[in-house]
């Protein structure tokens, strides 16, 4: 997936900021046209000249990077006024600020909500876009849709430096212990899942071995959020990138969420792909098509002969105009005056 239309969602905070020079980034790297769009931070009012700000963004940011930026002036208030404008966009650059207080307790984070509903690629900014993105690491869980979870972290920056990382579940040593199964029985059982997931490891990465830099693979042992987070601190990746099962709210309350838990628990950029993800909408891609590269209609037949002289057939005599017939039964030198 290369993004060729990316929507950047910012409530103009100092974290909105930077989600800007990222999606900046990220259009001028990819040509993508960039659009901005506001939304404001919950149970707040949005500044009274919100929309005259995001203009002013979408301006500069098209001036200093060279891309095709506009903004929304509608403003948002909440994540469901956002589909209109997510319909059309291939990447969806997130940049708002944490939420506060009780309301964070019983209240669904913005992004959690968003992520829920808009079946698109969501990046959420943290840091200051200073440069592309070096290195990456994919948290990878074997399914089907791990593979397609690589493709779109490369399609970011072919050139980066990447890492598979797997954490290997503990939920099934707990049931071990709680059936009085001897600990010689659970070290074996764990490392034969070590193996297990070492060699889904190589068969994933040994398509990627023709790329200019190596891909490296890591395989932890505990929980998929926590262990992965830890592995991105060690290695110093710059963004983590990770799939998202569908679920519902209440899913996700009685179940979790590992990429609901590892944009709690990290602190750099994180790009979450639900695993049922969809491309930009065919409409709108076909009107960026006809946007970016207009075409002239013909229409398919014999050409309709004009109405008026050819103008070829015009000459002039001193200052007088005259058009001749080119009829086969017109006389000699007779023409009509024009």
């Amino acid at each position: 997936m290369i993004p060729r239309f990316i929507l950047a969602v910012t409530d103009l905070s100092p974290r909105g900021h930077a989600a800007l020079s990222r999606a900046a980034l990220l259009s001028a790297q990819h040509g993508a046209t960039l659009k901005l769009v506001y939304l404001a931070y919950p149970g707040e009012p949005p500044p009274a000249d919100a929309a005259t700000r995001l203009a002013h963004h979408a301006l500069q940011l098209g001036q200093r990077h060279g891309i095709r930026a506009e903004a929304v002036s509608r403003l948002s208030f909440s994540v469901e006024e956002l589909l209109p404008d997510v319909r059309g966009a291939d990447l969806v650059v997130w940049g708002t600020a944490s939420v506060r207080g009780l309301r964070s307790w019983f209240a669904s984070r913005p992004i959690e909500q968003f992520l829920r509903i808009a079946r698109r690629p969501v990046l959420v900014v943290r840091r200051e876009a200073d440069e592309d993105y070096r290195s990456l690491i994919v948290a990878v869980d074997f399914t089907p849709a791990s593979r397609a979870l690589v493709d779109i972290g490369l399609a970011l920056n072919k050139s980066a430096q990447v890492e598979l990382f797997h954490a290997v579940s503990t939920a099934n040593e707990g049931k071990l212990r709680y059936a009085e199964v001897s600990e010689n029985a659970i070290r074996a059982y764990r490392n034969a899942c070590r193996r297990h997931a070492q060699d889904k490891m190589f068969w994933l990465t040994d398509s990627y071995d023709s790329r200019r830099n190596r891909v490296l693979s890591a395989v932890g042992h505990g929980d998929a959020a926590r262990q992965t987070v830890i592995q991105q601190e060690n290695s110093g990746a710059q963004l983590i990138v990770v799939g998202r099962h569908p679920a519902s709210r209440l899913g996700e309350l009685l179940l979790g969420n590992t990429a609901n838990r590892i944009l709690a628990l990290s602190s750099t950029d994180v790009l979450v792909v639900p695993h049922d993800h969809e491309p930009a909408s065919g409409a709108t891609a076909a009107k960026r098509l006809s946007e970016e590269a207009p075409a002239r209609k013909v229409r398919a037949g014999v050409p309709k002969p004009p109405d008026l002289p050819n103008p070829v057939a015009t000459f002039s005599t001193g200052s007088a105009f005259r058009t001749i017939d080119a009829s086969p039964h017109a006389e000699p030198g007779r023409g009509f005056p024009r």
